[in-house]
């Protein structure tokens, strides 16, 4: 049986990610446990939000690391994550926020 991605992200999400990666250098998400944001995926420089032992890192969205709490993501372990872009304003700290777009996330179960 062959191991499916745990966090995907569609032609859309990619195009951007390149756009922000080419203002700010590398960058990461982390996906929002609900507090002030929402539940969305929150995307960051590299190395500014500050991950510890209670995330887990799902995958890489191109070369961009994906991660999530440990106990958010034992609500989402059967699904498999797919980052999108529309328009609108998300999160007040993600990047994308300027570009008059916002990362979400779509779910498939397994």
């Amino acid at each position: 049986m062959v191991e499916k991605e745990k966090v995907i992200a569609t032609e859309a999400a990619i195009e951007l990610i390149e756009k922000l990666k080419e203002q700010h250098g590398p960058l990461m998400f982390h996906q929002s446990g609900g507090c002030c944001d929402g539940s969305s995926p929150m995307c960051y420089p590299r190395g500014e939000f500050r991950i510890g032992n209670s995330d887990v890192q799902l995958g890489f969205i191109g070369d961009t690391p994906f991660y999530m709490s440990r106990d958010q993501y034992e609500y989402w372990k059967h699904t498999q994550l797919i980052i999108d872009v529309v328009d609108g304003r998300g999160g007040m700290f993600s990047l994308e926020g300027p570009e008059g777009k916002r990362f979400l996330t779509r779910s498939r179960v397994f």
